[in-house]
């Protein structure tokens, strides 16, 4: 799958997703077999561009090409300009936030509030656009509501404004993350422009991508929450693409020793305090499935140094601990 002068082998791209998708864990997905990663949602206030949480989210020393970032906002020229400021930060591709369902964004008519407003769309993408000379990139979702859906007028106004690729979730705004994704409405666009398609939600396995592709032609496959603690599914879903046979689940000492990985590089990324409290959620992620996971995690919820906290991670992973919790 080609965006712009890039080419996205194999074309699984882990979704933005703010506070998750951080270096750390981009870094990792892409070593386990994502084509592309897009970094956390990045606002186009100016007043929030120089909070540390605004820093960290625009570092990308040593990532993999291409750098994708996300942005968010309502005003063309605000977004124009985080656009421009992205770029100067490194990012190689700009992805436009027009599919967030949660109500903070939205109530500032962000995200996916803006699929109500058709024109307002076009004069977002038409500046930003023509700000930067990267590709830019729109995820949307179907619509605002069953009875709005508008993905199809809103793949065509991407495609004239010179948009490169497009992402499309399959539930309305008024879905959030309820029931099961649709996949006939990206069918729809993908028939309906010319541009690369990228279908997101529900994808949480190679059968399940390979159906959804065969269904809705699309041209690659956006992984968001079943990544999570499991990034080895985009090497899953790649073999399954290229083989028909199913990945095994990764071993014991495999996801320790990712984890650990892991949790190491957070610790640098933000400093041993914050740190400790954002690898929290991924070990819960990693270990939520395992046998005597949540007696473990009431003990490790409670440890606030970074040392402790990959110890009490290794030990959960040994053969003493599995022997005495299997008895």
């Amino acid at each position: 799958m080609d965006i712009g002068p890039y080419t996205v082998d194999p074309p699984l791209v882990l979704a933005p997703m703010a506070g998750v998708t951080d270096r750390a864990f981009r870094s990792l997905s892409r070593r386990l077999g994502a084509g592309l990663t897009v970094a956390e949602m990045t606002s186009s206030d100016p007043s929030l561009w120089h909070t540390e949480k605004s820093r960290l989210r625009r570092e990308h020393d040593c990532e993999s090409v291409p750098i994708a970032v996300q942005i968010a906002g309502y005003d063309p020229q605000r977004m124009a300009q985080s656009a421009r400021l992205n770029v100067e930060h490194g990012a190689q591709i700009v992805d436009i936030n027009m599919g967030c369902p949660a109500k903070k964004v939205c109530r500032v008519d962000a995200g996916s509030a803006l699929l109500r407003d058709e024109p307002l769309v076009g004069r977002i993408l038409d500046a930003v656009v023509a700000a930067v000379d990267v590709p830019v990139t729109l995820k949307i979702r179907t619509g605002w509501s069953a009875t709005e859906r508008n993905a199809v007028r809103i793949a065509r106004i991407a495609q004239d404004c010179g948009v490169r690729a497009l992402t499309v979730h399959g539930r309305t705004r008024a879905d959030r993350f309820d029931g099961e994704a649709e996949y006939d409405t990206v069918a729809a666009v993908k028939q309906a422009v010319r541009i690369p398609v990228i279908v997101n939600g529900d994808i949480d396995s190679g059968p399940k991508a390979r159906r959804v592709l065969e269904h809705t032609g699309a041209d690659g496959v956006m992984i968001g929450r079943a990544a999570l603690g499991n990034p080895w599914i985009f090497g899953a879903i790649r073999q399954f693409l290229e083989t028909g046979i199913d990945a095994p689940a990764p071993a014991r000492e495999e996801v320790r020793l990712t984890l650990l990985a892991h949790l190491r590089e957070l610790h640098a990324l933000y400093g041993e305090a914050r740190g400790v409290r954002v690898a929290r959620k991924h070990i819960q992620w990693y270990c939520q499935s395992r046998d005597d996971a949540e007696a473990f995690w009431s003990r490790i919820a409670r440890v606030e140094c970074a040392q402790q906290q990959l110890e009490w991670v290794d030990a959960f992973f040994s053969p003493a601990w599995t022997a005495q919790h299997a008895a």
